[in-house]
């Protein structure tokens, strides 16, 4: 409608979009579309939170529905294999996604690119869209805790992982350190898709936890490089740059103290994510040192008694307590 699409384009599409030229030739110029962040971003965020409901009400329906009803979950189990199953599908999408973009934009290649050019206040399209899509999901995610309706003591857990997600994509977001962000979500998001599938794979048969112990391996793995990649382009790239100073119109935020609080925020995150990843393998270790400790031990059966014996009767004696043949011709030999 004519009436309202001035203000529907403000949701749906990609606000701040600015226009650069480039020459291709001595000729020829190419123009390319970039974008920057503003507080109109509030406005798509919201609209496609909505849609990630929608997104996700349909898997719930038409997917893990189905599936629950023919392998008959306890509620614990079914509350699990839902998460799980809703992640699986959102981490497949952010990974794949995300890895494109790495790769048109050769942030692999080039990894001083991560911090050379600093402040990065423009974004290609994909960049932009990618963020404010994860932004959008995790947002979801509050008031799927009551459609999907909760137990009171997991909200508390729910809550945090929730909160972390969107203080460390936000927080990017706002500094302008998309780059780094784009290759630790990439990252990141890897290691929770293996982690969710063998949760998938391990409810559908007990047995099956290899997946269980690659996920391990690439979890602690993962911090290490996430803090590797975090030092190296804070402490360092961003520490020699040659634009400092804080700048709020240029979006420069690259002074000491934020440069500090980010790597603290950082380390903090990894160190209670390696903190519930101990706990969390101590208690698995526990569940399968129990069922081992709990089996009875064989009993030894009593020696039967030979034919031969119950006939005659044990060391002379018949059963009835009188003296056996046999021992009657041994008392008067």
């Amino acid at each position: 409608m004519q009436v309202t699409s001035k203000v529907a384009v403000l949701f749906i599409t990609v606000q701040y979009n600015v226009t650069i030229s480039a020459n291709e030739g001595l000729s020829e110029e190419s123009v390319v579309n970039h974008f920057h962040h503003g507080l109109k971003d509030l406005a798509t965020i919201f609209f496609y939170m909505l849609v990630a409901i929608i997104i996700h009400a349909i898997i719930q329906e038409y997917v893990l529905d189905k599936i629950n009803r023919k392998m008959h979950f306890s509620k614990t189990k079914h509350s699990k294999f839902n998460e799980s199953g809703q992640l699986s599908v959102f981490y497949l999408f952010s990974f794949g996604w995300g890895t494109s973009i790495l790769m048109s934009e050769n942030f692999l290649s080039n990894p001083v690119s991560l911090w050379d050019g600093y402040p990065h206040t423009l974004m290609p399209f994909q960049m932009k869209f990618y963020f404010i899509s994860q932004m959008g999901y995790w947002l979801h995610a509050l008031p799927e805790l009551y459609f999907q309706k909760t137990k009171k003591e997991d909200i508390p857990r729910q809550l945090v992982y929730i909160a972390l997600y969107l203080v460390h994509i936000a927080g990017a977001y706002i500094l302008n350190l998309n780059r780094l962000a784009l290759v630790l979500l990439v990252l990141h998001c890897f290691v929770e898709l293996l982690f969710h599938v063998s949760r998938l794979v391990y409810f559908s048969n007990e047995r099956r936890q290899t997946g269980f112990t690659i996920w391990a391996v690439l979890f602690v793995l993962g911090r290490l490089l996430t803090l590797s990649l975090s030092v190296l382009t804070v402490g360092f790239g961003l520490s020699n740059a040659d634009q400092q100073g804080l700048d709020l119109v240029n979006g420069n935020f690259n002074v000491l103290l934020v440069r500090i609080a980010v790597l603290a925020t950082i380390c903090v995150t990894q160190a209670f994510m390696m903190w519930k990843f101990i706990n969390f393998q101590l208690r698995r270790w526990r569940e399968q040192a129990q069922p081992q400790a709990l089996k009875p031990k064989k009993l030894q059966a009593p020696k039967t008694k030979s034919k031969k014996d119950k006939a005659n009767g044990v060391n002379g004696v018949s059963s009835n307590g009188a003296d056996s043949p046999r021992a009657k011709k041994e008392k008067s030999s």
